[in-house]
């Protein structure tokens, strides 16, 4: 009856999500071929005053280098530091991006039995893309992934270049997310005429371009679209639910082996809706939690179908982690035990890449995560590439995985028109998210004006949503208003609060954290009876300074104030606080303001990710929190995913 009921709510979970078709990441196999587009692309941005010259004289047409100057810009990678043009870095408008490649021969001559596939990891923040001209697909949002099929323009044309084209806008507006607004500065004895500013109410750089892979893929003409996944355990039993979507034909046949990493079958399947069980699971365990962590399986589906009179065959790998979440009163379970969230906050940032993927940057960051003994970390604020979320699956690395809802601050972003894209870049999320195990939380949301009496109905419906496409996972936004007139927190499975007691009031005022900060926590409990991460906290500092006694912006202020909290997390913990996340993980860059001195320094690392005084105070702490739990230092491993 138990499994029954779980599979239901695994057909319903798909029933909810509204957008057409999967988002499965793209694998080779025996079946599916990749062809990677990363490289140097032709560029153009589009300075005429009213930013629409590239759609008047139509520059998708031909190459990008027939109607003007193009220059080289690498992707992935934000376009705004990697010139010396101080126009192009804080440009907002219509950029143009360009690649012409050669497809394999034998992608273009089997239209019936192949399809090519382009996908664009992310890129920000709305797109136009076309394809030898003729528009396949648009897409807004910045951080998600979007794919077309160009099976009709490309196939057929044996040999010939195929021209990708990318129209790129950055310009946010009330109703995008994150939201931002148009200023124009009407006064011409101050400003030259039309002269404009974007403005925002977040506080990191709106970096801006293609910033995650772009690829070509096939799969047979009859293909897995889409799997859903879900897992329990029992005793000496684990279960894997699944559901699997094909598209291309009705009549097909699907079947399924679970391998463990060595490549053993422990379990098999049929049929598009079923359950594997796996005897003596080998669960999947957070980092520090465990001696083995993040422990995979793979799932292998293989479907079967008549295409022309002939046998068609598609094959994809899912990686699969056998584990439980829970939420009480007073914890946080996985596994059915008790996790206390020890780790940070990051961005997607970087020297002269700014938000552009860089495997040696993730590796490096990885090794740090390790290094601190940081068992998890928080998206903020916006999904983060899904290279970085398969490293997480296979560190054992835990994620709350935040969506882009940052800088809420005005009514306006209460609207219809932002709840309805709100709605939809969640199921974007949970569609691309939803199978992996190091994801535990959904966040909607970072420091909305949550007091406001419209974010009531709006978060109510958001998380409603949100859980109703996912049914297996709890819920949260991050706050940082007044505990008694929060509208959305009512609506939470798991408080999440962020405070900078003696630094953005009581400036300097360290006597004031510990009184400041047990209040806090007494407040919000008592208003809603959830457990409670403290989702941020730090100072800034910058490195090298040194002042005794401590004075802001000094090493010693810095970890002088992460001290103060440390006290206090230690004596609520042991009651309903389950979890500490500091601000931040290292420095990044934000807008130009006499309050950032090239950026953000709350970081315990550099931008260059070196160490400051506070990498060492948090990492002494992160192992005494893991000591406790009884569990061994892992060997470091390395994963080629």
């Amino acid at each position: 009856m138990a499994l029954c009921c779980s599979l239901c709510l695994l057909v319903l979970s798909c029933q909810a999500l509204a957008l057409g078709g999967g988002m499965l990441y793209p694998r080779e196999s025996a079946s599916r071929e990749l062809k990677e587009l990363n490289g140097v692309w032709s560029f153009r941005a589009d300075f005429s005053p009213q930013r629409d010259k590239g759609f008047v004289q139509q520059w998708y047409r031909k190459p990008l280098r027939q109607s003007g100057p193009v220059i080289d810009m690498p992707v992935p990678a934000s376009f705004n530091e990697l010139t010396q043009d101080p126009n192009l870095r804080r440009y907002t408008g219509w950029v143009w991006y360009e690649k012409e490649v050669l497809l394999p021969r034998s992608w273009l001559l089997s239209a019936l039995s192949t399809r090519v596939v382009l996908r664009v990891g992310s890129a920000h923040y709305y797109s136009i893309v076309w394809v030898n001209g003729v528009q396949v697909t648009e897409h807004e949002g910045g951080h998600l992934p979007f794919e077309a099929d160009i099976s009709r323009i490309v196939q057929g044309s044996s040999g010939a270049l195929c021209r990708i084209t990318i129209a790129l806008n950055n310009t946010l507006t009330p109703q995008t997310l994150p939201p931002g607004s148009i200023q124009f500065m009407r006064d011409e004895s101050k400003y030259p005429r039309g002269y404009f500013v974007q403005n925002t109410k977040f506080d990191f750089f709106n970096y801006a371009g293609i910033h995650r892979p772009v690829v070509l893929y096939t799969t047979p003409s009859v293909y897995i679209d889409d799997i859903t996944v879900t897992t329990d355990w029992a005793g000496n039993i684990g279960v894997v639910r699944y559901q699997v979507l094909v598209m291309g034909n009705t009549s097909y046949s699907l079947s399924l082996n679970l391998r463990e990493k060595e490549g053993k079958v422990v379990a098999t399947g049929a049929g598009p809706i079923g359950a594997l069980k796996v005897v003596e699971p080998k669960l999947w365990w957070p980092y520090l939690m465990h001696e083995n962590p993040g422990y995979l399986y793979y799932l292998e589906v293989k479907l079967s179908a008549q295409v022309g009179g002939e046998l068609s065959e598609d094959v994809y790998t899912l990686p699969v982690g056998i584990r439980t979440v829970h939420v009480t009163g007073r914890q946080f379970l996985i596994n059915g035990k008790p996790f206390y969230f020890h780790g940070v906050n990051k961005h997607e940032d970087a020297d002269i890449r700014g938000k552009g993927l860089d495997w040696s940057l993730i590796v490096k960051d990885f090794n740090l995560l390790q290094w601190l003994g940081a068992n998890s970390f928080r998206t903020s604020h916006y999904p983060y590439a899904e290279e970085i979320m398969d490293l997480c699956d296979a560190y054992g690395i835990v994620v709350i995985d935040e969506c882009p809802g940052v800088g809420m601050r005005d009514p306006e972003n209460f609207r219809n028109a932002s709840l309805a894209h709100h709605l939809v870049v969640m199921e974007e999320l949970v569609r691309r998210d939803k199978n992996r195990p190091s994801v535990v939380l959904w966040s909607v949301a970072n420091e909305p004006a949550s007091e406001l009496s419209p974010a009531a109905y709006y978060f109510k419906t958001v998380i409603a949503h949100t859980k109703a496409i996912d049914p297996t996972r709890p819920v949260t936004f991050v706050s940082n208003a007044n505990y008694a007139h929060d509208h959305g927190a009512p609506y939470v499975d798991v408080i999440c609060v962020n405070s900078y007691f003696s630094w953005y009031h009581d400036a300097g005022h360290l006597e004031v954290i510990q009184l400041q900060l047990n209040t806090q926590f007494e407040n919000w409990y008592e208003a809603y009876q959830k457990p409670i991460i403290q989702s941020e906290y730090g100072a800034d500092s910058i490195a090298g300074l040194h002042n005794d006694p401590p004075l802001m912006f000094s090493e010693e202020y810095h970890t002088a104030v992460l001290k103060k909290y440390h006290s206090v997390f230690d004596k609520k913990r042991k009651d309903y606080v389950i979890g500490e996340l500091i601000w931040n993980f290292a420095d990044f860059m934000t807008d130009q303001g006499t309050g950032r001195v090239l950026g953000n320094k709350k970081g315990i690392f550099t931008r260059q990710r070196q160490p400051k005084a506070a990498a060492f105070v948090l990492r002494d702490r992160y192992w005494k929190l893991a000591n406790e739990s009884s569990c061994l230092r892992p060997t470091l491993t390395y994963h080629n995913l």
